[in-house]
């Protein structure tokens, strides 16, 4: 890959014209920003909840990145293009040549329009977060629901979620996450299934769970006309299919992982003037507790990536320990 990746870097190897190729790496994909536009190749990693093993199952995601996508940016996501080999070099677009990789291509967003650098700026206003509001509650309103998908509300269910989390960053106890804060989490997390079980079924009966978004933080947010809000997980359902609380809790857990508890606070009320969910503060914290855990999560798989430079791991093993401590002061 890291040969394609190099190859990629080039700008003629990309079907639109551009001076600079920078290369962004997360731990499930290579983005290669350009000047207009972006194009994201996923990696072929397996973490059990995510499969990219195979050049058929990336492609396959990448069109439904697309298409969910789509719902909440609906300029923003161009298409799917093929990474092409000629036997000497790669480029991405049509032409001839064996395909050996395929890559979202998406316009390139206004940086400082994003909502994690107005907030690092100080431009953040009580208007966005209204704004913002009332795109989520309609998403959220208008967003698919079935029975099928209310079964993801169900606690036993949602559990598989979070013994997963715990299951997979055992790995890392020492690491990113210490181990006292990780059994307390823990614990302190089967016992709310255990004693709120009627809060789930509540949402349930509520019709509360909905295909979301996902994956709801600062950085998939971009406050121009009109609001952009993008990145949604794809890779599976089970992360989607979920209660629109634990979607805005995402978000309201992001702006207080970075010392904005007070714009959290603004932005669940004009959220919750909207859809009357005022007054579900346990199970917010719980699903605050959850994300913060995720981004905690992710960000130490990060440790294991050979292809992010060392200093790089550095980076997301202090961003990881400040989610898992974030984690823990939720329920103190």
């Amino acid at each position: 890959m890291a040969f394609i990746i190099g190859d990629l870097m080039s700008p003629e190897a990309l079907p639109d014209k551009t001076e600079n190729v920078s290369l962004v790496q997360t731990h499930i994909s290579f983005v290669l920003v350009a000047d207009y536009f972006v194009y994201k190749i996923k990696k072929a990693v397996d973490f059990g909840f995510l499969d990219f093993s195979t050049l058929e199952k990336r492609k396959h995601f990448c069109h439904q990145e697309i298409d969910l996508n789509r719902r909440l940016s609906k300029e923003l996501y161009v298409g799917v293009l093929p990474v092409i080999f000629d036997g000497r070099h790669h480029r991405i677009g049509e032409g001839r040549g064996e395909i050996v990789e395929y890559a979202v291509k998406m316009k390139r967003i206004p940086d400082e329009m994003l909502m994690k650098s107005l907030f690092a700026k100080g431009r953040l206003r009580k208007r966005h977060l209204k704004d913002i509001s009332k795109v989520l509650a309609e998403f959220h309103a208008t967003a698919m629901c079935s029975a099928d998908i209310d079964k993801f509300g169900d606690p036993m269910l949602f559990k598989v979620n979070t013994d997963e989390n715990f299951q997979q960053t055992e790995g890392y106890i020492g690491i990113t996450v210490d181990r006292n804060d990780f059994e307390t989490i823990k614990k302190w997390t089967d016992n709310f299934y255990i004693e709120n079980r009627t809060l789930f079924l509540d949402r349930i009966a509520s019709g509360k769970i909905r295909d979301c978004h996902g994956d709801l933080h600062m950085e998939h947010i971009c406050l121009a006309d009109p609001i952009s809000i993008f990145d949604c997980i794809e890779f599976n359902d089970r992360f989607r299919y979920t209660d629109t609380l634990a979607d805005i809790a995402f978000l309201l857990m992001d702006l207080e992982y970075r010392g904005g508890k007070g714009f959290a606070d603004i932005l669940w009320n004009y959220y919750t003037e909207v859809t009357g969910d005022a007054g579900m503060n346990s199970l917010l914290t719980f699903y605050k507790v959850y994300r913060a855990y995720v981004r905690g999560k992710v960000n130490s798989f990060q440790v294991d990536d050979k292809q992010i430079f060392p200093d790089k791991k550095e980076e997301a093993i202090g961003i990881a320990k400040k989610y898992f401590q974030l984690a823990r002061n939720y329920i103190s």
